[in-house]
This record gives C-alpha cells, sequence and structure tokens, in this order.
C-alpha cells in the first residue's frame, strides 16, 4: 500500500514538472527617441519573450535626439547619433557609449561633419559609418581598443556627385566587400570598397532608381545574394540580384500601397524574418507594416498582407531575437505596439501597446 502511494506521489510529482510552462527568456530593448517633446534621450525595457509584455522603462541616457542606434557585436558597446545640425558648426553628432551589467556610460562624441545624422552601423574590424540626410555625405570613424571614436574621419561627400539633384544619404552599411549607402535624394545604392584604408568607389559605383523613388534603407537575402531596398518617396520596394560579376541586377519593383490606399504615405525601414522568408516594411501615412513572401529560389517578392500600426507613423519596427514578435515605434502617437508573429505564415496579431514619449528606433540589446 505505502509502494502505491509513493508511485502515485512520484507520478503527479512528475505531472507538475511536466505541466510546468517553460520560461522564456527576458530581452533588454533599447529606444532611440526624438527630444523635441517629453523624452529626454534613450531608454530601455525589459521585454520578456514568453509574453510580448515590456516593462521596468528605464531612462539611460540623456542626449538630444539619438534617432537611430547601433550595438557592437559583443554588447558591449552602444552608439548613438545625435541627430542634429548644431553639434558642432558642422552638423550633427555621434556618441560612444559602453553597455555594461545593465548601465549605460558615456565614453565620448564628436562631429558627424554634416547635418542631421541618422543611421549608424559597425563593421567586423573596428570601424563606424554615419550617414548625415541633410549634410549628403558619410563620415566613417575608426575605433579605439576600447570602443571610443576617434577623430578624423574619412569623408564621403555625395554633395559633388550630382549637379541636378541634393544629395541626401540616409544609411550606410558595411558589407564583407564594402561599404553600401542609400542616398534618397540622388534616387542610388552607392557602392564602395576598401583601398589602401580609404573608401573608394567599387566596381559597380552606383544602382541607379527611377527619378522620384527615394531609396531609404536596405537588407540582405540569402547571404547577400539579394538585396531589398524601400523607398521612401514612391512607396516601392525594389530586389536587386547579385551576377556572376559581383554586380546587383533589379529584377522587382513592387509597391507596398494597398491598391484602395488614398493619400500621401512614405515609407520607412525595412526587415527580413530570421529564416529569410518574410520581409516586412513600414508605410507612414498608410500606418501599416506590409507583410512580403521571400521566394526560396529567384528572391523575389509577393504580398502576404499588411497589418495596422494602431498608431501614427511607424518609423523604425523590429524583430525580437526569438522571431516570434515584431515590435513597432510610432513617432507621432507616440507608443511602441507589439505584434505576435506567425513563422509559418509571416502574419501579425496586435498583442499589446506601451506609451512612450517620440520612439524611433528600436533595438535588442
Amino acid at each position: 500500500m505505502k509502494k502505491t502511494i509513493f508511485a502515485v506521489m512520484a507520478l503527479a510529482s512528475l505531472l507538475a514538472c511536466t505541466d510546468k510552462p517553460e520560461e522564456k527568456p527576458m530581452y533588454t530593448l533599447f529606444v532611440g527617441t526624438y527630444t523635441d517633446g517629453d523624452s529626454e534621450g534613450i531608454y530601455t525595457y525589459s521585454f520578456d519573450s514568453g509574453t510580448g509584455t515590456l516593462s521596468h522603462k528605464k531612462l539611460e541616457a540623456k542626449l538630444t535626439n539619438p534617432s537611430y542606434l547601433a550595438l557592437s557585436e559583443d554588447r558591449k558597446h552602444l552608439y548613438a547619433v545625435q541627430e542634429t545640425d548644431n553639434f558642432d558648426s558642422l552638423g550633427g553628432g555621434i556618441t560612444a557609449f559602453t553597455w555594461n551589467d545593465g548601465v549605460l556610460e558615456q565614453q565620448n562624441s564628436m562631429g558627424t561633419q554634416g547635418a542631421h545624422p541618422c543611421h549608424v552601423s559597425l563593421s567586423e574590424d573596428g570601424q563606424l559609418a554615419v550617414a548625415n540626410y541633410t549634410g549628403g555625405n558619410v563620415a566613417v570613424f575608426n575605433l579605439n581598443d576600447d570602443g571610443s571614436l576617434e577623430s578624423d574621419p574619412q569623408i564621403i561627400d555625395h554633395k559633388s556627385l550630382d549637379t541636378t539633384k541634393t544629395a541626401h544619404a540616409h544609411m550606410a552599411q558595411f558589407t564583407a566587400n564594402g561599404l553600401f549607402v542609400t542616398d534618397l535624394g540622388l534616387d542610388a545604392v552607392k557602392r564602395y570598397q576598401l583601398k589602401e584604408g580609404q573608401f573608394v568607389p567599387g566596381t559597380q559605383p552606383s544602382l541607379p532608381f527611377v527619378d522620384g523613388a527615394g531609396p531609404r534603407h536596405f537588407t540582405f537575402g540569402k547571404n547577400g545574394q539579394f538585396l531589398y531596398v524601400i523607398n521612401e518617396l514612391n512607396s516601392t520596394l525594389s530586389v536587386f540580384e547579385k551576377d556572376a560579376n559581383g554586380d546587383y541586377q533589379e529584377i522587382q519593383t513592387i509597391g507596398t500601397l494597398a491598391p484602395d490606399f488614398e493619400g500621401e504615405s512614405f515609407c520607412a525601414d525595412i526587415h527580413l524574418s530570421p529564416d529569410g522568408k518574410f520581409l516586412y516594411g513600414s508605410n507612414r501615412g498608410e500606418n501599416t507594416i506590409v507583410v512580403f513572401a521571400v521566394h526560396e529560389n529567384s528572391g523575389k517578392l509577393s504580398v502576404v498582407g499588411r497589418e495596422s500600426v494602431l498608431g501614427d507613423w511607424p518609423r523604425n519596427f523590429t524583430l525580437d531575437p526569438t522571431g516570434g514578435y515584431l515590435l513597432v515605434a510610432n513617432q507621432r502617437s507616440e507608443n511602441i505596439v507589439v505584434f505576435k508573429r506567425d513563422p509559418e505564415k509571416g502574419t501579425l496579431t496586435f498583442l499589446n501597446e506601451t506609451k512612450h514619449p517620440i520612439p524611433v528606433c528600436l533595438l535588442f540589446e
């Protein structure tokens, strides 16, 4: 009898352990903002990947207009633009921080030698690139061993490349073979390669777009075989494929707006799902996230659908580290909206929202 009771108790204990829900990890979310309202700089939240909820809001650093952020691969350094035209006499600024045990500490700041820097990225070998939107140029900094910024960056000037259009560098991203830069004003993606320590025009110096497209942000698919560029001004997405010579040739242009949408709308951000099967883009005006399926072999896109962001002016958005959620920063309605993502269909389902002053950039640790 005692053996039977013990066996029942052991089984019950086993079942209790089995029924216990699996604990999902917590992640830190950095939020970059504009500070012309109630925001004071860079904030963090704790994100529960089990429930999709944000908590423990904290002001990490007071900084003017930290509208775009980048984190080093070792997660020890954070970099933030200061999207202004008066950091110094030449334009905006870039600030380096250390991130250690949940504490953000400023290291140093430098002028970007161009007005309104709006994007920052890091290379794998100790360089940092800042795209200056109004300045029409790109500043490439070397980083010290401690992650701080060296002075005297290389300036890649786009203003001299076209006498009929106004240069607006919007994104600069390092690749294994050099540097890609979208220029919204020149309707082009410019390519650079490293030669004797300086970036110079590559063998394919420019990828052209139709006049008025306004290429803004981009991402690569299938290990660089495909290039996806979201165009701010004509609300389209351009797909390029790399040929045998390493040049990118356009193979598709597809609209991001619903056929029956009326009014003005401007694209902003673009991201691929972790498995590369779905591509997402944000529409400011239509106020949606558009979802595309990616054809496995051709890389071409087909529309899956679109989801209202339940706010106004979706700027940057991001997928969490698990790929199970998509978070949107709605600039004008001042809220961060969390969607559950279906990994098989690519579709989004609203979960919750958090009010936050003028959110612009979302970045997970």
